[in-house]
């Protein structure tokens, strides 16, 4: 008997996106007296594809202590004449540079500023993560994790006709095997592209 020596293959990954008026409902379900920042952040969410940790403040609890991990996305690391955010400490340990479309460049410029808080969300993963769960109900909305928005934008971007490694740049994934985990392409939008 020959014993072939195999890799474990990863796990199965999820595939959740946005369907028919999802998007809509879910923002229309965003309400300003529990988080002002909720709508902005879903919005920026998929037009960057950024982790949450990357947008927002993150903390880290351990023997009932609480230590902050990440300060979020900050004003001084937003550009919005070249139409950039910097993200000098992601997930893998790699800086990058994040491009910004209109609409995330809109959400930007319609976001209070408060002069003594320099990040861009002035409220925390916890925060967004209770009010975001709270309006995926008022919507209707089942299965559906902050996370997946971030699948949700590196999906829109290769419809849009980006190519690979576009995508790979603007999300931070670093080999495509991992942005195939996140890229789930519908077949109907393909079955328009071929036409």
């Amino acid at each position: 008997m020959v014993v072939v020596d195999r890799k474990p293959k990863w796990p199965q990954g999820r595939d959740r996106r946005l369907f028919g008026d999802e998007e809509n409902r879910l923002l229309a379900a965003c309400d300003n007296r529990q988080t002002i920042w909720l709508r902005p952040a879903i919005i920026f969410a998929i037009e960057t594809g950024m982790r949450s940790g990357e947008m927002l403040e993150t903390w880290r609890y351990s023997n009932k202590e609480q230590t902050k991990v990440s300060m979020g996305l900050q004003w001084s690391d937003v550009d919005l004449n070249k139409r950039t955010a910097h993200l000098p400490k992601t997930k893998n340990g790699e800086a990058r540079t994040v491009p910004l479309s209109s609409r995330a460049i809109q959400v930007l410029s319609d976001l209070p500023r408060n002069p003594k808080d320099p990040r861009v969300f002035g409220t925390t993963y916890e925060g967004i993560h209770q009010a975001f769960v709270r309006a995926c109900k008022r919507a209707g909305i089942e299965d559906l994790r902050f996370h997946d928005l971030r699948h949700e934008a590196a999906s829109r971007f290769s419809e849009k006709g980006l190519r690979e490694m576009q995508v790979a740049a603007i999300t931070g994934h670093k080999t495509l095997q991992m942005l195939k985990r996140y890229t789930h392409l519908r077949a109907e939008d393909l079955a328009k592209l071929l036409d």
